[in-house]
């Protein structure tokens, strides 16, 4: 067999061998998508499933709560007893709105997001939490500052989404300093962005668990749902914006909102 032969012949294997490569690949990238797709189809299916079950849970913690009051108001005041049966109630009562307030986080977390946007001052946003949430630091001896930007900072935001998404960072951080120390919410403009800070002067966050920060259900405190930052990141990155944050031991956490500026 000649040269020309023995080069078409291995031109032939080498093209062969080529296309059974990428029918492989082209196999096994099929066989991938088909599967994550499957995946996420029984992920939504899960969603909704898990929504309607919170929300069939909701319906009977209601008439369990409603219920209870009515028997806590119908035990004798003169029973030798009522004090104890009261104390019960009580607990079966706050118990049963502990279970209705974490549904209620959920259903808010796992729902459909709408944003209302509206063109809206950072600095007027941030005044209004600070005066919403003094009564509450100052009851912990926290100070509580406002840095205001010296311009006017518009972001074509949800407000009410925003207020909440800070909210919770003002929450976190007084949990985090107990008794005594200082909030800073600092608003400033930093290109394309408007920026608001919520800075504390407590312990930190320690470093082992700084990337469970924003993850559902994930807590360090005995009361708390875990869902505060994962809820806020989702509300930041709705609108297209971003958050992160930086910690020191000893010296506090800032947690930073960036959102784009109204065009």
């Amino acid at each position: 067999m000649d040269s020309f032969a023995w080069g078409l012949v291995l031109g032939i294997v080498i093209m062969f061998v080529i296309g059974a490569v990428g029918t492989a690949w082209a196999y096994r990238r099929f066989v991938t998508l088909e599967r994550r797709s499957r995946q996420q189809q029984r992920l939504a299916e899960l969603g909704t499933l898990t929504g309607g079950l919170a929300h069939e849970l909701k319906n009977p913690l209601s008439t369990i709560s409603l219920n209870l009051q009515l028997l806590r108001e119908d035990i004798p005041s003169d029973s030798p007893t009522s004090a104890r049966i009261v104390h019960r109630i009580a607990t079966v009562q706050q118990e049963a709105n502990r279970l209705k307030s974490i549904l209620d986080d959920f259903l808010r977390y796992g729902g459909k997001m709408e944003l209302e946007r509206q063109p809206t001052d950072l600095n007027e946003l941030c005044e209004d939490l600070q005066d919403f949430f003094l009564p509450q630091a100052q009851l912990q001896r926290v100070t509580l500052r406002l840095k205001r930007s010296p311009e006017p900072v518009i972001a074509d935001v949800d407000p009410r989404l925003i207020k909440q998404s800070v909210l919770n960072l003002l929450i976190n951080a007084l949990q985090a300093l107990g008794d005594g120390g200082e909030i800073i919410i600092a608003v400033s403009r930093q290109s394309q962005w408007g920026v608001i800070d919520v800075i504390d002067t407590g312990d930190g966050i320690p470093s082992e668990v700084r990337d469970m920060v924003f993850a559902a259900y994930y807590s360090t405190k005995r009361t708390g749902t875990g869902l505060g930052l994962a809820m806020t990141r989702r509300i930041i990155e709705e609108h297209h914006g971003r958050i992160n944050f930086r910690s020191e031991a000893g010296k506090g956490t800032d947690f930073t909102l960036q959102l784009p500026l109204k065009r």
